[in-house]
């Protein structure tokens, strides 16, 4: 299983405190090549989890490569920000949907069901997502 990793599964992977760490871990069990992710992305896990090296380790242990050139994909993380400004997308949700768009075989990986269920990757299509139970 492969996939794209948003900030919330990084998180709960990570910090065994995290309600969803449990789900994140018996995920990442499964993983067999790493999960795509991208710099916005990065930046928040460490943000939450307070630690740049643990993020850091995730890469240098392969469960993660980053694969977005932002500059590249500019003028769609502009047009995908004014689709979805009533929605207050961040950077990484948007780099997240435009992934999606490049890499349309890998679902994201996410904690974030509310708002992947509404984001669309090429205007209409659904975004497949990963993400854990309800009541979980």
């Amino acid at each position: 299983m492969t996939g794209i990793a948003d900030t919330g599964f990084i998180v709960a992977f990570v910090n065994r405190k995290d309600r969803h760490h449990h789900w994140a871990v018996d995920l990442a069990r499964r993983i067999t090549s790493p999960l795509l992710t991208c710099d916005a992305v990065l930046a928040e896990a460490a943000f939450h989890l307070r630690s740049i090296a643990c993020v850091l380790s995730l890469i240098t242990d392969e469960m993660l490569v980053v694969d977005f050139n932002l500059m590249e994909s500019l003028p769609r993380l502009a047009a995908l920000a004014m689709r979805y400004q009533d929605r207050e997308p961040d950077l990484a949700d948007l780099c997240l949907i435009r992934m999606s768009e490049l890499y349309p075989k890998r679902p994201v990986i996410t904690v974030d069901e509310s708002d992947f269920r509404v984001y669309r990757r090429n205007r209409r299509d659904i975004i497949p997502i990963l993400c854990p139970p309800h009541g979980a």
